[in-house]
């Protein structure tokens, strides 16, 4: 008898509900689906002036610096999300969003990530201290917690320094619902590095 050969198919489609925040990637039965985080649009930014800044890669503890998505089910422990990634490690998406934050914010021109061809006046260093889902307490809840520091390139000192979180309910703890209150969480983190850093810069 002969035999057939099946072959996997790699399927890419949007998760319904998230607004844009959720991408599917999978094939067969060991599908897993992969989740994007967004770059804010529409809101109101200081006017970009002449300094040129540079958005170093985001660092994080080993815990964090991974494609799996954070849960914490009591204080202090930390599990993963079963059956739902990040599309790349969180560091990694964390900077791309932040650049885009920065160009969507109308700073593009200023903008640019280390080994681009641009004199940077400025480097801001970011630091994820918290990326997950809390599921302990009243209710499921996305945390996230960034430190920013703005070092000039020519004196090398810290010019400015802030941390900055946000908080979001989710509406359960699938997938789906926790991506979609951390986006909504990592959203309002973007939007405030990005005023913030436009009025020292």
């Amino acid at each position: 008898m002969s035999r057939k050969l099946a072959g996997s198919a790699a399927v890419v489609a949007l998760a319904l509900g998230l607004g844009g925040c959720a991408s599917l990637l999978g094939g067969g039965d060991k599908a897993l689906p992969t989740f994007d985080l967004t770059a804010p649009v529409g809101f109101t930014a200081p006017r970009a002036g002449s300094a040129q800044l540079v958005v170093a890669g985001s660092t994080a503890l080993q815990v964090l610096d991974t494609e799996r998505i954070v849960v914490e089910p009591q204080p202090g422990q930390i599990t993963y999300l079963g059956k739902a990634q990040w599309a790349d490690r969180l560091p990694a998406l964390f900077q791309a969003r932040l650049i885009q934050t920065f160009e969507n914010g109308s700073r593009g021109r200023a903008v640019g990530r280390p080994g681009d061809a641009i004199n940077a006046d400025y480097t801001l260093l970011t630091d994820i201290r918290a990326f997950g889902l809390q599921s302990f307490g009243e209710g499921p809840e996305a945390v996230v917690e960034v430190s920013a520091r703005i070092v000039s390139s020519s004196s090398g000192r810290i010019v400015a320094a802030r941390v900055f979180s946000a908080r979001v309910p989710a509406t359960g703890t699938g997938g789906p619902e926790a991506t979609q209150a951390l986006d909504a969480a990592a959203d309002q983190v973007f939007v405030e590095i990005v005023t913030w850093t436009g009025g020292r810069v």
